[in-house]
């Protein structure tokens, strides 16, 4: 059984998503609802698959100074928004002082404390990652000891394990490369899943909105909380002067 982390943050403006502001026509508070989506969908997707869901999020002793509702209880919220109940899903604090770190204490505590199988860390900006490509991960893991799923220029927005690798510094960009090169150092088997887009500018979000826009008009299986962001804020993708770029109807 593979265990996948997904690594949250609460759904605050100026938290989540805080490039999307200046390189989108998004402003931080719908920034915050969209990553409020995106995150229900990759729970998901996760949920559906055979794979155990972990929510991981930061303590709100490492975040801005918030009035409202704890992490744990808005992320919990929001998983009770998308699957019905929390009961089967488990919340842990994030423990480090870096995101490698965190990532690097979950996955091997995972590994050498609680004795799964493998363990993965799944982003919760990449929507379109659906229970197929969890499972998809699940049957690699059998045959290989790291699994990636890129994303454009560099990063990754899926990384499994079945034994940890040194994880100091693994995030350092280009993080696809990093991590694969921290795999192949530790004599691990690295194998890959398909190419995602992991929202983090306006350019990653016209290839999110393109293809949500698409598979919609398809009839095809869709990230529903992604898609009805998308369609309640009126996003669509046209051509601009640096090429493609997400504009409101």
């Amino acid at each position: 059984m593979t265990v996948v982390a997904v690594p949250a943050d609460p759904p605050r403006e100026g938290v989540v998503l805080p490039r999307l502001p200046d390189t989108s026509p998004l402003s931080a508070d719908e920034a915050a609802d969209l990553y409020e989506a995106t995150f229900k969908d990759t729970v998901t997707a996760v949920d559906g698959s055979g794979a155990d869901l972990l929510v991981n999020y930061r303590d709100d002793e490492d975040l801005p100074s918030w009035d409202g509702e704890s992490a744990e209880a808005q992320l919990r919220a929001a998983v009770v928004d998308a699957l019905g109940s929390p009961d089967d899903v488990r919340f842990e604090v994030q423990v480090g002082s870096s995101r490698a770190a965190r990532v690097g204490n979950t996955v091997t505590h995972l590994l050498e404390t609680e004795s799964v199988q493998s363990a993965a860390v799944l982003s919760p900006a990449a929507p379109l990652v659906d229970r197929t490509k969890i499972d998809e991960a699940a049957m690699k893991l059998r045959r290989n000891e790291v699994v990636l799923g890129p994303g454009e220029a560099g990063r990754a927005y899926y990384a499994g394990f079945t034994d940890p690798v040194d994880f100091e510094g693994a995030y350092t960009p280009p993080v696809l490369e990093t991590l694969t090169n921290r795999g192949a150092d530790a004599g691990h088997a690295v194998e890959y899943l398909p190419m995602l887009p992991l929202i983090e500018t306006g350019r990653d979000l016209a290839s999110v909105v393109s293809t949500v826009r698409a598979r919609t008009r398809a009839e095809l299986s869709i990230p529903e909380h992604t898609a009805s962001v998308v369609a309640d804020l009126g996003l669509r993708v046209a051509e601009g002067g640096d090429g493609p770029a997400v504009v409101r109807d």
